[in-house]
């Protein structure tokens, strides 16, 4: 209950922030987007999976975006589900060969995998557009095209929602035996087998989750920024992620979350104060990963002497 409360008043405060401040919207609601990917890229990493290509299914996500909305479906409810399903059944796909494989290899074929998806993405220019990318119509909610200032408040608001929808769904995934044995399989996953738990059925459910979440986080930053581009299955894309869910902690859901709003909103101010943002940004980076090993997240639960989730 504790939980959910503190998860209620964050995203309420983090409401009340972006109504009050407008321009704050766009900026919140494309951190909630890599923030859904980078939760993605979490769940693996508690099983001990490194994945350096991930940005694949948040680039799938969001060209399937693009794609169904030059095929005439603009409704924004109707993208999100869509492309999601389109980017867990890539996942499906992927995972049941990935999962086989351990450490570098298993972090190295989802890299090759990522750069062959890159490298479709930027030479089929009858398809995607290639390096200029695609464009992203202004989704529709219930058939009302409303204007960009309240499309932007919209989305922000949506973004919430789906964030403590996903935060409750993945909390109890985390709970549950699935989640227990994605734990289990980086102390122990020989132990796994001789109690007959199928490790590579475990992962596969991971994997597939977490392919789930990197597209729907792809959707939301495909309608937010309208347009999409190869590089967001770029290689740089997926170490972002990873940056972002170990900055954040992946001790509990929120971490991805807050890692993600937090290096958002340094970027965007020390861009603001200097030509050297990247120095400012590798600085307050090093200082989390120096001092403070469990991320944000993290300090946040030590200091409330809660249990991560």
């Amino acid at each position: 209950m504790r939980m959910f409360l503190l998860g209620l008043a964050a995203l309420v405060i983090v409401a009340i922030a972006g109504i009050s401040a407008p321009w704050l919207q766009f900026l919140l609601s494309l951190a909630i987007a890599k923030g859904l990917a980078a939760l993605g890229v979490a769940i693996l990493l508690r099983a001990g999976l490194i994945s350096i290509g991930h940005a694949m299914f948040f680039a799938i996500g969001a060209y399937a975006t693009a794609f169904l909305t030059r095929n005439g479906i603009t409704d924004f409810v109707s993208l999100l589900i869509l492309s999601t399903l389109i980017a867990t059944a890539a996942g499906v796909v992927v995972g049941a060969f990935m999962v086989r494989y351990r450490a570098i290899f298993f972090a190295m074929l989802n890299l090759a995998v990522s750069m062959v998806l890159f490298s479709l993405l930027s030479k089929l220019y009858n398809i995607t557009g290639g390096t200029d990318g695609m464009r992203v119509a202004r989704a529709t909610f219930f058939g009302i095209a409303p204007g960009e200032q309240t499309f932007e408040l919209i989305v922000f608001l949506t973004s919430l929602v789906v964030v403590m929808l996903v935060g409750f769904a993945v909390s109890a995934y985390f709970r549950s035996p699935l989640g227990e044995a994605l734990k289990a399989v980086h102390t122990n996953e020989i132990r796994l087998e001789y109690i007959s738990i199928p490790v590579w059925g475990v992962l596969l459910v991971g994997y597939t989750i977490s392919a789930a979440l990197a597209g729907l986080g792809g959707s939301f930053a495909a309608m937010i920024i309208g347009h999409v581009l190869p590089e967001m299955a770029f290689w740089t894309e997926s170490g972002h992620l990873i940056l972002v869910a170990v900055l954040g902690g992946i001790g509990g859901v929120a971490g991805p979350f807050i890692g993600a709003i937090f290096l958002e909103l340094v970027h965007t101010f020390a861009a603001s104060f200097t030509d050297a943002w990247s120095m400012i940004v590798g600085a307050a980076l090093l200082f989390v990963i120096f001092f403070l090993p469990s991320g944000l997240y993290g300090l946040i639960n030590k200091k409330r002497g809660g249990s991560a989730v």
